[in-house]
């Protein structure tokens, strides 16, 4: 007699239950993915805002560390020649007759004077450093010139702040000719993905 081939296979019933159980193992998988990927992004997104808050910082730092700008044209007194305001606030490019950046330049959040002696010569030469701290979307850019309105460098610091919340503060009133010890500006990130982070950029002055 022939063997006969059997034609046993899955039932209806038994493929609903694979699917079933499929359907039961996949959801969590598939969430624990999802959860994974959004963290992934979130943990992008401050890593990016960290960067800013270390770039930043350091340029502040030393920007404000070399603020000062002396009045030659002023009584010295006890053998130190007095500062003039080398601190400006919500400044235009001109402000103050100090030109750094044309018309076109946005209004700085802040500008830092100070003294700059090109020593290239045999006689020293004075000449005025600008930084301007300025705001173009939620780019913070750090604009340099070096006794000429032209700028020499004019570089992206920070590239996630919320417009509208960068604020100055200062030891001693800013724009006073007593140049304040420190300045701070602090201003908040916002990155897709991650919370507001408000950032603080500090900077002691050197001189006195």
């Amino acid at each position: 007699m022939l063997n006969r081939r059997s034609d046993a296979g899955f039932t209806l019933i038994e493929l609903l239950v694979v699917v079933a159980l499929l359907g039961v193992v996949v959801a969590p998988i598939a969430t624990a993915v999802l959860i994974a990927i959004k963290n992934t992004d979130a943990t992008s997104a401050r890593l990016a805002v960290s960067r800013d808050a270390q770039q930043s910082s350091a340029f502040f730092a030393q920007d404000v560390a070399a603020t000062g700008l002396r009045d030659f044209t002023g009584q010295v007194a006890n053998g130190k020649v007095p500062f003039s305001a080398s601190v400006q606030l919500g400044a235009a490019y001109d402000a103050g007759g100090q030109v750094c950046g044309t018309a076109a330049t946005p209004v700085s959040v802040l500008r830092l004077l100070s003294d700059d002696w090109d020593t290239s010569t045999p006689a020293a030469t004075r000449r005025t450093a600008i930084v301007a701290y300025y705001l173009a979307g939620t780019e913070l850019h750090r604009l340099r010139c070096l006794g000429s309105p032209s700028p020499v460098s004019d570089a992206v610091v920070a590239h996630h702040v919320r417009p509208g919340s960068p604020a100055v503060t200062c030891s001693s009133t800013c724009t006073d000719a007593a140049v304040p010890q420190w300045v701070k500006l602090t201003y908040t990130a916002v990155a897709a993905g991650a919370d507001p982070y408000p950032i603080t950029l500090f900077g002691q002055r050197r001189q006195t």
